[in-house]
C-alpha cells in the first residue's frame, strides 16, 4: 500500500452551521502564503497528498473536505449550491490565513469553486491553479423549466431513498471501483485511497459495510441553469493570475459529447487579466493522481514566479 511520505494534521474548525474538518501539512510561515488545495465532487482532503509528497519544497498546505464530504457534514440539507462552497472557503480562510492573501489551487469544482471564489474576494488570492475546473455548457433560457422539474424529481427521489451511494463489503472493492474509475491509477494508490475516500460502518446484521464518505444529496442538480455571462463577469474581476491546467485526454468530450468543447473553455478564460496554460501528458481528469510529480511541479513553478 502507498506510505505518504508527509502526514498530515486532522482538524475540525466551526463554519457556519457546520464542523468543517480540514487537512494541513507544515507549520504557518511569515516567509510563505498558505497553501489552500480545495477538492472535487465525490472527492476528499486526502486525494491530495501524492501531490503533496512530490513537492520538492515544504511549506503549509490547508485541504478541506468540502461540506458534505469526507467527514465534514452536510447539515441535513437535501442539495448542494455553489454559493455556500464560496461562503465556507472565505471563513476557512479568515481562521487560518486572517488577511493574508493565499494560493490557492482547485480540481474539477474545486477548480471551479476557487475560480468564483477568486473574482469575489480577488484580495485574498496571491496567485492562482485550476486543475481541470471548467465550468458547465452553457444553456437557454428555455431549457430552465425543465431544469426546475429535474430538479424537483431528483429531491424527490432522494428523499425516497433512491440516490443512495454504492457500498461495498471489503475496502478492496472500494478500491478496484476506484481503478476502474481512473485505469491509470496504480494498485497501490488505490488501496490507500479506498481507506480515505470510504469507511467501515457496521450493519444492524453485526457485517462491516464500506461506505463512500460523500452525501448522496450531491448528486441532486442544480435547479439553476449555468450562467456563461456571470461566469465570464467573476473571471474579469479575478486580479490574481491564473494558471489554467488541463490534462492530456480530453473529459470533455467524454462528459458534454460535444455541447461543451475545450476550445469554449479556452475562450472563457480569455476575460483574465493575466493567464497562463499548461496541459499534463499521459493524464486523464485525475491528473493529481495519474501524475503528481508533474502536477507538483507546474504548482511549484508557477508560485515560485514574482
Amino acid at each position: 500500500m502507498y506510505a505518504p511520505r508527509r502526514l498530515p494534521q486532522s482538524d475540525f474548525v466551526p463554519v457556519r452551521n457546520l464542523r468543517y474538518h480540514v487537512l494541513t501539512w507544515g507549520t504557518p510561515s511569515l516567509a510563505r502564503p498558505p497553501l489552500v488545495l480545495l477538492h472535487g465532487w465525490m472527492d476528499v482532503a486526502a486525494s491530495w497528498q501524492f501531490v503533496i509528497d512530490a513537492l520538492a519544497q515544504e511549506r503549509f498546505v490547508i485541504a478541506p473536505d468540502w461540506r458534505g464530504f469526507g467527514q465534514t457534514g452536510g447539515g441535513d440539507v437535501d442539495n448542494y449550491w455553489m454559493p455556500d462552497y464560496l461562503a465556507d472557503l472565505d471563513w476557512l480562510l479568515d481562521h487560518y490565513a486572517a488577511d493574508r492573501a493565499v494560493d490557492l489551487v482547485g480540481h474539477s469544482m474545486g477548480g471551479n469553486v476557487a475560480m468564483h471564489y477568486a473574482g469575489v474576494r480577488p484580495g485574498r488570492i496571491r496567485r492562482l491553479v485550476n486543475l481541470e475546473g471548467f465550468g458547465m455548457p452553457a444553456y437557454a433560457p428555455d431549457e430552465a423549466p425543465r431544469r426546475y422539474a429535474r430538479w424537483i424529481d431528483e429531491n424527490r427521489q432522494l428523499h425516497e431513498g433512491g440516490m443512495r451511494l454504492s457500498g461495498y463489503s471489503t475496502p478492496d472493492g472500494v478500491a478496484r471501483r476506484l481503478m476502474k474509475t481512473n485505469p491509470r491509477l496504480s494498485q497501490d494508490k488505490a488501496d490507500w485511497l479506498a481507506r480515505q475516500w470510504a469507511r467501515p460502518v457496521r450493519q444492524e446484521d453485526g457485517s462491516e459495510r464500506w461506505e463512500i464518505q460523500g452525501d448522496a444529496a450531491h448528486k441532486v442538480i442544480n435547479a439553476n441553469i449555468f450562467r456563461v455571462d456571470e461566469t465570464l463577469a467573476l473571471y474579469a474581476a479575478i486580479t490574481a493570475p491564473v494558471l489554467a491546467v488541463v490534462a492530456s485526454d480530453d473529459s470533455l468530450h467524454g462528459w458534454w459529447n460535444g455541447r461543451y468543447p475545450l476550445d469554449e473553455f479556452h475562450r472563457r478564460l480569455e476575460v483574465l487579466r493575466e493567464l497562463h496554460t499548461a496541459r499534463v501528458e499521459d493524464a486523464g481528469h485525475m491528473l493529481h493522481h495519474d501524475q503528481p510529480d508533474q502536477v507538483a511541479a507546474l504548482i511549484e513553478d508557477f508560485f515560485r514566479a514574482s
